[in-house]
């Protein structure tokens, strides 16, 4: 049996309130005597396991974290001097799955004549999955990446249920070539060839034909002028014929 004026544990620490000092009720509380040799030991010891605990904490939550974009690289050229980045124009192919079955939803090879897909990249043309996948990549590099609902299409899905609501997706991908942005200052100012601060359809089709040049498959006329359409039909907002800097310029903090 313990009285009223029991001691409790919580009533011992360092200082005035040591076990030596404590008193309640005229009374002296108990002392608990350690173990010789336990007194240094033990604070390592509860050190030790809140270290244990902390990194075990971070290697589990690595482990089962699904909201991430997984990135495998199949191959990677040993000569990389340049890598992509945001606001750069992509050369690639790929292909899409659903990750819970393995079924194609999506290949680029298939479309275009089978000509690889142009795109700037980290400006949502391409799902954020695909923004985040394809940073940092060679030409010539290949990946196979993993893409969870928040960074695909979310609870919505898309294309009339051909991708299901909270699906996660598999891209493999092959990145064919990378070019300075279509959207800098530098390349407004490249394709503005008369300076006037306006690009026409004719400064647009030029810069266009160069561009297509580098492509290891050759283009038809046709193909070009469906892309210099669609880049007036996208951005010429006020359809003047012309794209002015506030129509081109999607980084909001570039000024020309």
């Amino acid at each position: 049996m313990t009285s009223d004026n029991a001691c409790h544990a919580s009533e011992f620490g360092p200082g005035e309130n040591s076990p030596a000092r404590k008193t309640r009720g005229g009374e002296r509380c108990g002392i608990v005597v350690p173990v010789p040799g336990t007194m240094h030991f033990l604070p390592r010891l509860i050190v030790f396991f809140y270290l244990w605990g902390f990194f075990t904490a971070q290697g589990q939550k690595k482990e089962v974290d699904p909201e991430e974009v997984k990135i495998e690289v199949l191959h990677r050229p040993e000569n990389c001097s340049k890598t992509s980045k945001k606001g750069d124009l992509l050369n690639a192919h790929y292909d899409g799955y659903l990750a819970k079955d393995g079924s194609k939803f999506y290949c680029s090879r298939t479309q275009n004549e089978g000509h690889p897909k142009w795109f700037v990249l980290g400006v949502g043309q391409v799902i954020k999955g695909l923004d985040i996948a394809m940073m940092d990549m060679c030409p010539g590099e290949k990946r196979k990446v993993i893409i969870p609902p928040s960074f695909a299409y979310g609870k919505e899905g898309y294309a009339d249920g051909k991708i299901p609501p909270d699906a996660t997706l598999i891209f493999e991908i092959e990145l064919y070539a990378v070019t300075k942005g279509p959207r800098s200052i530098e390349t407004f100012k490249q394709i503005d060839t008369d300076n006037d601060r306006q690009l026409s359809k004719t400064e647009i089709n030029h810069y266009l034909k160069k561009e297509f040049e580098k492509d290891e498959k050759p283009r038809d006329k046709s193909y070009q002028n469906a892309v210099l359409e669609d880049i007036f039909k996208k951005n010429d907002h006020d359809g003047d014929g012309f794209i002015s800097p506030k129509e081109y310029n999607v980084y909001q903090h570039d000024e020309l």
